[in-house]
């Protein structure tokens, strides 16, 4: 696998002032229920990673994404929401946790309207994720706003949006939603050091009462490091999503067993790969009941009260 360590594009080529504007869904959700699962009949499935774009910049956000990981074999989805949720009726997935990442400030109040109309939009299939930036010449007014939105949380990306995860900018972030909101962070890369398992170690000391997830089993492409050093965080919970291709089904589990199954979500980083093949990947793995029950919903469910 070639990544392409210089390419920090999506910062370039998303619109940088960022109006998300407005009727960007199509296609509703009739209901939050969807049909039984082919892989895990009689369970309820969320998928707790999936980036969403209006219609008319999905396009250009999806190729922005395929130049950072380039050569990453993913499945290039379109972003826009009706493809979410046909992707999730034909595999059964009955709930999304769904977000956008700001690549500049005056983008964030934009997106998280973006986010909220969606969620209103989807039936009650969605739980929405705003977005911040540390470069906000105000993040207090940031965070009210996200809150009286009715978002459940925040996501940060610091290898796209550019930033230290522990920048002293972003430390201030997790302080207004330690005890507030749970932080989803884009955690890990062996490219960069922005996001990467020292980092994130450095915010759990500071903020052991911030609910902070972990996407990519808390260090993509630097797994090892993150299962070294992560675990004992009780704090700390992770998401599956951008893992599976490169983990070996042992690697997986023994994953999973570190940080145990009650911290560990299902996630597919829409629209970069297919819940077909991610689900089916997580069936193969073998897990316990207690384990698919915890990593497939209740997990999620208990920390976004679905």
């Amino acid at each position: 696998m070639q990544i392409n360590k210089d390419s920090h594009i999506l910062a370039e080529e998303l619109p940088a002032g960022g109006d998300y504007g407005t009727g960007a869904v199509a296609g509703n959700a009739d209901s939050a229920f969807f049909p039984e699962h082919p892989f895990f009949p009689g369970r309820p499935v969320a998928d707790s990673h999936c980036h969403i774009y209006p219609d008319r910049i999905s396009g250009k956000a999806v190729k922005a994404i395929d130049r950072f990981y380039d050569g990453l074999p993913t499945s290039h989805s379109d972003g826009t929401v009706r493809t979410l949720l046909e992707h999730g009726r034909e595999v059964g997935i009955s709930h999304f946790i769904v977000h956008s990442v700001a690549t500049a400030p005056e983008q964030v109040s934009s997106i998280n309207h973006f986010i909220a109309r969606t969620v209103q939009e989807a039936g009650g299939a969605f739980t929405g994720l705003g977005t911040m930036h540390p470069e906000t010449d105000d993040p207090v007014r940031d965070i009210d706003e996200l809150c009286s939105l009715g978002l459940s949380g925040v996501k940060l990306h610091p290898d796209i949006q550019r930033f230290r995860a522990d920048d002293p900018r972003a430390m201030e972030i997790y302080a207004l939603c330690e005890g507030r909101l749970p932080i989803c962070i884009h955690a890990g890369d062996s490219r960069y050091d922005y996001s990467n398992p020292d980092r994130i170690c450095r915010i759990l000391r500071s903020f052991p009462k911030l609910t902070f997830i972990g996407a990519h089993f808390g260090g993509w492409s630097v797994w090892d490091e993150a299962g070294r050093r992560l675990p004992d965080f009780e704090n700390f919970k992770v998401d599956t999503s951008s893992s599976f291709f490169w983990l070996k089904m042992d690697e997986a589990r023994s994953m999973i067993r570190l940080y145990g199954s009650e911290r560990v979500m299902f996630g597919t980083d829409y629209p970069l790969w297919t819940p077909e093949n991610e689900l089916r990947y997580i069936k193969e793995l073998d897990l316990t009941e207690k384990e698919y029950d915890n990593i497939l919903w209740l997990t999620c469910s208990r920390l976004f009260h679905l």
